[in-house]
């Protein structure tokens, strides 16, 4: 049973045996009562003289009372999701721009089922707009979009009410592909002259068992049509302000995109409106509620992640080493240097240099030595630019960590043409990089002009002995795909479905980086006992 379901069972549980431990003697059926007295009333957010209609937001904020209700549902004539309210006030941004007239019906449920219904006609001007967000959705003209499924926690589960969870997934987190059968789903967003449009042209619907029950399925399954009838064929989408507590408090974008006809992205929870956490080229992160109680995270991306363990080419030809058996300094004639100090982009606390003390070469190993001197601290970083540069291949550097709270080794590689094309038009291949103050945390990653910074294209793993002994980290660089490897075993494979200047700078000769720094955005707080440590080199080899 998946850790959602556990949670809700508990729930489920604590309620049965309250009620269990009641004086049955004394319940009583009360008397079905039809709501009565039922009222609706709006206001529109930001009319004044100027401005009869709203202020453009498209909110209006809605109160309803009746006598005998248990809760009040709203449906607002504008193709969105039904909404369920407890205490009948509720605020809805309505999408379409220009001044609209909506006809919103508040529905009063009371004991047994019974209703009654109240309408009003709403007439409200929308002229809310994030052209960003749809560049970005739709690549400016047509873009697919495909589940994050190489990603921790691509679909996760929190609460939809008051609480310390309510803006992120606080209860469940999915495993990278845990979710086998719906990965093949494919969304496709298109820009067009009356808007944006959205399709899923491939895949099936996913219902997880927090929903399933609801539609009579049996949950955590893979279904088609017959089940969720709205799956495929084009919706329109419409945007609008998100105002979710979970936006203003989670920091969201503040924009939230529904679909019409019962649209919804693979995950089918009946709703169509998903609040936009994070948007990119080549990321996208929404929140989208189920009935008003729970809330699904999902994360997409438009490179289609690859679940391949296996290399595509295998690299066997051996076309330069440094085996490092050779005392005093590194080769000159493979590595040359960065030097000084100014935080190198990313905070760091270190100065580099190439004096023996940070960087040496003895018993059959190269040293990095990172060193701490009076609040400062010395450490190097090794580079093979215009000596050693290669397109495509294998690189295997076998290496023994550092200790230490601060410290960042890393093993990695830059584009030739960094001096001309800057960064990140280069390309990054980062082989390896660790955290000191996570032993054990290891990560590798890429970036590019799609995706750089934080980028979305990385993965890590555990090597719980990565400063106790020495390990090969490796990629396996070809036309099609960069695998990485620890130990001969692949780990993370980056292959985006479309090769551009945007997403695949890696068709172009690359040099290596060898260093440890200190502090940093990744490294961290340095532990001021901290005195010294050293990355060991045993070697590095690149194949052909």
């Amino acid at each position: 049973m998946k850790k959602y379901s556990q949670y809700i069972l508990v729930i489920f549980l604590s309620t049965f045996l309250m009620l269990a431990g009641c004086d049955e003697e004394n319940y009583e059926l009360g008397k079905l009562k039809t709501p009565s007295n039922v009222s609706l009333t709006y206001e529109i957010v930001g009319v004044d003289d100027a401005n009869p209609f709203g202020d453009g937001s498209g909110m209006v904020n809605f109160v309803a009372s009746a006598d005998d209700e248990i809760n009040f549902t709203y449906a607002f004539g504008d193709g969105t999701d039904k909404k369920v309210s407890a205490d009948g006030i509720i605020s809805h941004p309505f999408a379409k721009n220009g001044v609209n007239t909506y006809t919103v019906t508040v529905i009063a449920v009371g004991s047994g089922g019974l209703s009654s219904t109240k309408s009003v006609e709403v007439e409200v001007f929308s002229s809310f707009s994030d052209p960003e967000a749809e560049a970005f959705l739709t690549g400016g003209s047509s873009k697919t979009w495909y589940w994050a499924a190489d990603q921790p926690g691509h679909t996760g589960l929190g609460p939809n009410f008051e609480d310390a969870g309510k803006a992120y997934a606080a209860w469940y987190s999915a495993a990278p592909f845990e979710k086998e059968c719906m990965y093949d789903a494919e969304f496709v967003f298109t820009q067009t002259a009356d808007g944006v449009t959205f399709e899923q042209i491939a895949g099936s619907a996913y219902i997880p068992g927090t929903y399933a029950g609801k539609i009579g399925v049996e949950g955590d399954l893979c279904y088609g049509e017959d089940v969720a009838t709205t799956l495929y064929g084009v919706k329109n989408v419409s945007f609008a302000p998100a105002n979710s507590i979970a936006t203003v408090d989670g920091g969201y974008r503040g924009t939230s995109f529904s679909l019409t006809d019962g649209g919804f992205m693979c995950w089918y929870v009946g709703s169509s409106t998903y609040e936009i956490i994070q948007v990119t080229d080549n990321i996208l992160t929404v929140r989208v509620e189920e009935d008003g109680t729970f809330a699904w995270y999902h994360t997409f991306t438009s490179v289609k992640p690859s679940e391949s363990k296996e290399v595509d080419v295998e690299y066997t030809n051996l076309i330069w080493s440094d085996e490092f058996d050779v005392a005093g300094a590194p080769d000159a004639t493979n590595w040359t240097y960065d030097l000084g100090a100014g935080g190198w982009g990313n905070g760091e606390a270190q100065t580099y240099t190439s004096d023996a003390a940070n960087v040496s070469v003895s018993d059959g190993t190269l040293k990095i030595t990172a060193k701490a001197d009076g609040g400062s601290y010395s450490s190097a970083r090794l580079k093979t630019q215009g000596l050693r540069e290669f397109t495509y291949g294998r690189v295997d550097v076998k290496a023994k960590l550092p200790v230490g709270g601060g410290t960042w080794p890393a093993i990695w590689m830059l584009g030739a043409d960094f001096p001309t094309a800057g960064w990140p038009a280069c390309g990054e291949i980062d082989i390896m990089e660790a955290i000191g103050n996570n032993p054990g945390h290891i990560q590798s990653a890429l970036h590019t002009p799609s995706s750089s910074g934080a980028t979305v294209n990385m993965e890590s793993t555990t090597v719980e002995d990565a400063s106790e002994a020495f390990h090969v980290y490796s990629i396996n660089w070809s036309e099609g795909e960069i695998s990485f490897l620890i130990d001969d075993e692949v780990y993370y494979t980056y292959s985006p479905a479309e090769k551009t200047a945007a997403t695949w700078p890696f068709d172009a000769d690359q040099f290596l980086i060898l260093n440890v720094a200190m502090g940093g955005t990744l490294g961290g707080v340095i532990d001021p006992a901290f005195v010294e440590a050293s990355m060991e080199i045993d070697y590095v080899r690149v194949y052909q």
